[in-house]
């Protein structure tokens, strides 16, 4: 994916502003462009700016959650734009479930950053993980 781009920007959206903000950074280290906010309103108006190729979300979320924020999503840009879920709670559960069939992935928290990388198709960086 990254051979066709000099960038691959990615949004990342938790109503934990401290765990968005520190993955942002964490995939900033690894090569990302990565923002974050702390909800879906924030996330809409930014993406219509920002232009992500990923957007990285919390499935639960209060207000308008995640299942509002990908439905919007792939209304607005259809497959323009990866969505991959995350969650702490099981496949199965319904909420969860009917998010997942728009997400185009999905992680069980928390998320390890080398197998967001590897999705991505981000090469490690030399001499190991970071």
């Amino acid at each position: 994916m990254l051979g066709m781009l000099d960038v691959l920007r990615v949004l990342v959206v938790d109503e934990a502003r401290d765990a968005a903000e520190t993955m942002a950074a964490a995939l900033t280290l690894v090569g990302f462009e990565a923002r974050s906010v702390a909800d879906a309103a924030q996330a809409l108006t930014l993406v219509e700016h920002y232009k992500p190729h990923v957007v990285l979300f919390e499935v639960g979320m209060p207000g308008s959650d995640g299942c509002d924020l990908s439905r919007t999503l792939r209304e607005r840009y259809r497959d323009e734009i990866i969505l991959i879920a995350i969650t702490g709670h099981d496949a199965n559960d319904q909420h969860v479930s009917g998010v997942l069939e728009r997400a185009d992935h999905y992680f069980m928290k928390p998320v390890k950053l080398e197998a967001l990388r590897k999705l991505l198709s981000i090469p490690p960086s030399p001499g190991g993980s970071r």
